[in-house]
């Protein structure tokens, strides 16, 4: 699934949107520094999908149905649609350990784009944790 959603050419391209990957952006942030539903350790916002790496600090249905939604109706909202999904059902989750493990993880998610031919450098990338704040 990560080798197809990494080349970025499947899927709608919504989240290549610059109002809503910029929207994408800030809600994920929110979600650690305003709602404090997790501890924000990598992310990414490609045009067809979204990659985080995180620690909860509440149960996943506390923070991404809510992340989600107001996501969902926003860039509809920025894109004129109505009554139509913008995320899939599922999502696609993995249990990382602590150490070398997050590490390898969090360059998999910031590199995506430099896969995807999207930036020569993951902080080339505006939508990215590689990118200063």
């Amino acid at each position: 699934m990560d080798s197809i959603l990494d080349k970025a050419e499947t899927g709608p391209h919504f989240l290549a949107t610059p109002e809503i990957a910029k929207l994408m952006v800030a809600c994920i942030r929110d979600g650690e520094q305003r709602f404090h539903r997790y501890e924000l350790h990598a992310f990414v916002v490609m045009p067809n999908h979204v990659h985080m790496l995180i620690t909860p600090s509440v149960v996943s249905t506390k923070w991404l149905g809510p992340l989600k939604g107001f996501t969902a109706h926003e860039a509809n909202r920025i894109l004129a649609r109505t009554g139509k999904p913008l995320w899939q059902q599922e999502s696609y989750d993995h249990v990382v350990g602590s150490g070398t493990g997050l590490d390898r993880v969090r360059r998999y998610i910031e590199n995506n784009p430099v896969k995807a031919r999207l930036a020569v450098t993951p902080e080339d990338f505006p939508w990215s944790s590689a990118k200063a704040a």
